[in-house]
């Protein structure tokens, strides 16, 4: 079994500036930014895959930090063209832990973890600086929390290809299990339904993310 490929798409709105100055930003800041949290995401969910057991990402390379080994060339490509992307999935298999379904939910959570944590560093950092700190330097700690938050928060809804399906299956009553799985053959319909611009789910979705941004930048000092 491999996970779903890890979506990442972020919505940018923090500039009223013209599409250029917003593009440049997109390839000098975010891009980076999102390249270093996508690597430790997926990191994350290999390290803990290891450690519940199974070898599998280990044996195919993915316990590393090195981001050549996680980046997906067509989801690079419309991470720069389109402002969305994905990673390689990590692969697992569940059948090599000794409780399938509670620790293929422990290593689905590691990816969205490693991400807050990632922030709530960042926030620490932030915390600590002089006063009279470059505002450049202020400017990328904010943007690597957001783009932080953000992955994790959109990660974390329970729908396939996205860790949070796999995180709730745990909790479901045994019954619902079996149809809870087979929402992966829709997996594609799924995700384009929340990132869409035209579709309601989408506003629910970045009103979710835009919200739970607020929160935690707000808590870490932003």
């Amino acid at each position: 079994m491999i996970l779903s490929k890890r979506f990442l798409f972020i919505k940018f709105t923090m500039f009223d500036s013209s599409a250029i100055i917003e593009y440049v930003y997109w390839i000098a800041v975010a891009i980076p930014s999102i390249l270093v949290a996508a690597t430790v995401h997926e990191y994350a969910h290999a390290y803990t895959a290891f450690k519940l057991g199974d070898p599998t990402a280990k044996a195919e390379g993915r316990l590393t930090l090195n981001p050549l080994k996680h980046i997906d060339p067509i989801g690079a490509l419309f991470m720069v063209l389109f402002r969305f992307g994905w990673s390689k999935p990590v692969p697992i298999n569940e059948y090599n832990f000794e409780k399938r379904e509670l620790h293929t939910a422990l290593v689905a959570f590691a990816g969205p973890l490693s991400n807050l944590l990632l922030a709530f560093l960042t926030g620490l950092i932030y915390r600590i600086l002089p006063v009279d700190t470059s505002a450049l330097i202020v400017f990328l700690l904010y943007s690597f929390a957001t783009i932080n938050i953000a992955l994790a928060v959109f990660n974390l809804i329970p729908i396939p290809p996205l860790d949070g399906h796999k995180i709730v299956r745990p909790i479901l009553p045994p019954k619902l299990r079996y149809y809870w799985e087979l929402l992966e053959k829709y997996s594609i319909i799924l995700i384009l339904l929340i990132i869409l611009p035209f579709s309601p789910l989408s506003k629910f979705v970045f009103s979710l993310i835009s919200n739970t941004l607020t929160s935690l930048l707000t808590l870490l000092g932003f």
